[in-house]
C-alpha cells in the first residue's frame, strides 16, 4: 500500500482533492447572502416566547436553566438543545440580537461546509457536491434558519442529524 500516490485510495480510485478556496468560497458567498441579518432583531412570531419572555432561557446560564432545558417543554415543543443554545446565547450577549442572529449565521456555514464535504466524499465528485452546497446556502427554505432566532432548531437539527 505504501507504493500508492497519497491521492490513491485502498480500492484504487483516486480520492477527490480538498480545495480550500471551495470552501472559502462557500463561506464568503454565505457571508454575503445573509450579510443584512445585522439589520433583523426579535421576530414577533416565536423569538418572543422562545427567549425574550422565557425567564429560564434570558436569564442565561444557570444549573436550573440547563436542567430545565433538557426536562421542560415550552411553546408546544421538547428542544432541549436549541433551549440551551439559547440560554448560552444569553447568556454571552444578553438580549441583543444581533449577535444571536450572528451565532445562527456560524451554524448555517457550518452546516453548508457539512453539505460539501458529505456529498463529496459520497459522490467524489468536487465541483458537484460544491454547487449543491451553494445551493443548500442559498436556497431561501434557510432564511428563517438565520434571521430568525426560534429556528435555530432548523440549523441544529441539520448539523447534529
Amino acid at each position: 500500500m505504501s507504493h500508492l500516490p497519497a491521492a490513491i485510495g485502498a480500492a484504487g480510485r483516486a480520492r477527490p482533492q480538498t480545495s480550500p478556496a471551495i470552501v472559502l468560497r462557500l463561506i464568503a458567498m454565505t457571508i454575503t447572502a445573509y450579510g443584512g441579518i445585522g439589520r433583523c432583531g426579535f421576530v414577533n412570531l416565536d423569538d418572543d416566547a422562545y427567549v425574550v419572555h422565557q425567564p429560564m432561557v434570558n436569564q442565561g446560564l444557570r444549573t436550573v436553566a440547563i436542567a430545565w432545558a433538557w426536562t421542560a417543554v415550552h411553546s408546544s415543543n421538547w428542544h432541549s438543545l436549541t433551549s440551551l443554545a439559547h440560554i448560552v446565547d444569553c447568556d454571552l450577549f444578553g438580549l441583543n440580537p444581533l449577535p444571536m442572529h450572528g451565532v445562527s449565521l456560524v451554524w448555517h456555514i457550518l452546516n453548508t461546509v457539512l453539505v460539501y464535504f458529505v456529498w463529496r466524499a459520497l459522490t467524489g465528485a468536487t465541483w458537484r457536491s460544491a454547487i449543491v452546497a451553494a445551493l443548500f446556502a442559498l436556497h431561501p427554505l434557510h432564511v428563517e434558519s438565520v434571521a430568525w432566532i426560534s429556528e435555530r432548531k432548523d440549523a441544529l437539527s441539520t448539523f447534529f442529524g
